[in-house]
């Protein structure tokens, strides 16, 4: 479906930085969230990010431009929370198909344009299918340690639609990230499988799961190694971490996790720690320097940025990257 396969051979791919990051800089209002479509919805919408690539799709196509333009080879739709499941906060279910549609629609126009101008270096677009709000493994009430909020079936009626979407908008690779719960994600695996077995389509998978916390597991229990395990039944474009740590802290598992696997590997970490005050504070400079580290011990074949990420954060990491070669895969023997 996409020449992904080919590029990851020849280098250390780029992702972009954080959507919601980029996001803030505008400061959207109430009535900018809701443009003219929505202006007598009875529910606040502000704070819907995935909602503005109806609103507000200029700027969501700048972002994605702004991460092309500082090097980025894999830009992220506009659709981490594009589910019926995350949606019914905003009774925003129906909208789900044309949130997605739209989203990858939005960057594959921004994609092209630039492998137009520059096709030795052709730019991909990775349709974003986040975890949802709710926890197939755990209870959200510790009263009631049975209880769950959402089922296996559930989420998968709920990711197909998503998957089926973002692949009618146009997108070269499908990202289940920021995995908190090894259940959800293969959900949502489940899910792509199906309709790839429907539509006669093979499409790239990227899975990247999220290390809560200094225990080194994931938000339901599980180490680097049982999220491996867990998630290695299907052939993969590529496995690693996201979020919740900054590069510093997600170093010894992503060792663990190339060491571990035979997919390629990927990384995409927050710009440090936040404040006291939720920000990020880690420059360009600082995490360049931390990423480096990944790049000299071999550990990497994409890289970019979460949370706290902006282009200029991207423009340094890219920049190290071309230095690099990137990991190189096992081979069986």
């Amino acid at each position: 479906m996409s020449n992904i396969y080919k590029e990851i051979q020849k280098r250390i791919l780029v992702l972009d930085g954080a959507m919601g990051t980029m996001l803030q800089r505008y400061n959207f209002s109430e009535e900018d969230f809701r443009g003219v479509r929505f202006k007598d919805y009875p529910s606040s919408l502000k704070g819907n990010n995935d909602l503005l690539s109806l609103t507000q799709p200029q700027a969501i196509a700048d972002i994605h431009r702004l991460y092309f333009d500082a090097g980025a080879d894999i830009v992220e739709t506009n659709t981490f929370s594009g589910t019926t499941i995350a949606m019914a906060d905003y009774g925003m279910e129906n909208l789900v198909y044309e949130l997605n549609f739209e989203s990858a629609k939005i960057a594959k126009q921004v994609a092209e344009e630039f492998t137009k101008a520059n096709p030795e270096k052709p730019r991909f677009v990775a349709g974003s299918i986040g975890p949802t709000n709710k926890t197939a493994s755990l209870s959200p009430d510790v009263n009631k340690p049975e209880y769950r909020a959402i089922t296996f079936e559930e989420l998968r009626i709920a990711y197909k639609q998503q998957t089926e979407a973002l692949i009618d908008g146009g997108v070269d690779v499908l990202l289940v990230e920021t995995i908190f719960d090894t259940l959800n994600a293969k959900a949502a695996l489940f899910a792509i499988e199906e309709v790839k077995e429907e539509r006669h389509i093979d499409i790239p998978i990227m899975v990247s799961g999220t290390i809560t916390d200094a225990s080194g597991r994931t938000l339901s229990g599980q180490t680097v190694e049982a999220f491996l395990t867990s998630m290695s039944h299907i052939p993969l474009l590529s496995v690693g971490f996201n979020c919740a740590l900054g590069a510093e802290q997600l170093k010894p598992y992503l060792q663990r996790l190339s060491h571990g696997t035979e997919f390629h590997t990927s990384a995409h970490p927050n710009a440090g720690l936040p404040n006291a005050f939720g920000e990020y504070d880690q420059t360009p400079e600082q995490m360049q320097e931390l990423i480096e580290d990944y790049l000299k011990d071999g550990l990497i074949n994409i890289i970019g940025g979460c949370c706290g990420t902006n282009p200029d954060h991207i423009q340094a990491i890219a920049k190290v990257a071309e230095k690099y070669q990137p990991r190189q895969l096992k081979v069986e023997v």
